[in-house]
């Protein structure tokens, strides 16, 4: 059971990343949401392990997956984590079942969360329509085009979806990560699924 020290607890986070994922982003992330008690996997559309980096350039660290994507099953998550980087959410729109496991979560209404290139997910798979989202600043096209309304600011709640601008705005992210992911189910999340 939750409590005020870790109101995750009980929960289980699926983090979407491949290789090309910016290092802080994902570990980031991640890591707020263990510390809020839960437990969070590492889900990829490969085996082994993935590459992170550093400003899209500079290679970081590896990463083990847990589990595979074709492997994964959306019912056995609360919460899902888009992380961003430029190279890998450009490879993950590229991969059919990558997409129907995020859209998989705003069907069943379990909250999302994308940082700065994560929402290029949500454009590629329709998710954005009709949603108020901020992302780095080079997706505001992407999303207008998409149907959705951009804001510039650090971090944007709509319904369930947490979305982020960038790497210096993850403090406000992770809490706001946190807080929703502890909410638990928004039902119109499910609106555009």
């Amino acid at each position: 059971m939750a409590n005020a020290q870790q109101p995750l607890r009980g929960k289980r986070v699926a983090v979407l990343a491949t290789d090309g994922v910016e290092d802080i982003e994902y570990t980031q992330s991640r890591a707020a949401a263990e510390q809020a008690g839960a437990e969070a996997h590492l889900i990829s559309i490969h085996a082994g392990e993935i590459q992170s980096m550093n400003h899209d350039l500079n290679p970081a660290k590896r990463y083990p997956v847990d589990r595979t994507v074709d492997q994964a099953n959306h019912a056995d998550y609360d919460a899902l984590v888009l992380p961003g980087g430029t190279v890998n959410p450009d490879r993950l729109r590229m991969n059919p079942t990558a997409m129907n496991f995020v859209k998989a979560f705003f069907q069943q209404a379990k909250p999302v969360a994308a940082i700065c290139h994560g929402p290029w997910s949500l454009v590629e798979t329709g998710l954005v329509k009709g949603r108020t989202v901020t992302s780095y600043p080079s997706l505001h096209t992407d999303i207008v085009n998409a149907g959705g309304t951009w804001v510039d600011q650090p971090v944007h709640v709509d319904n369930g979806l947490v979305t982020g601008r960038r790497p210096r705005d993850l403090p406000a992210f992770c809490d706001k990560l946190v807080e929703e992911f502890a909410e638990g189910r928004h039902a119109r999340q499910m609106a555009n699924a």
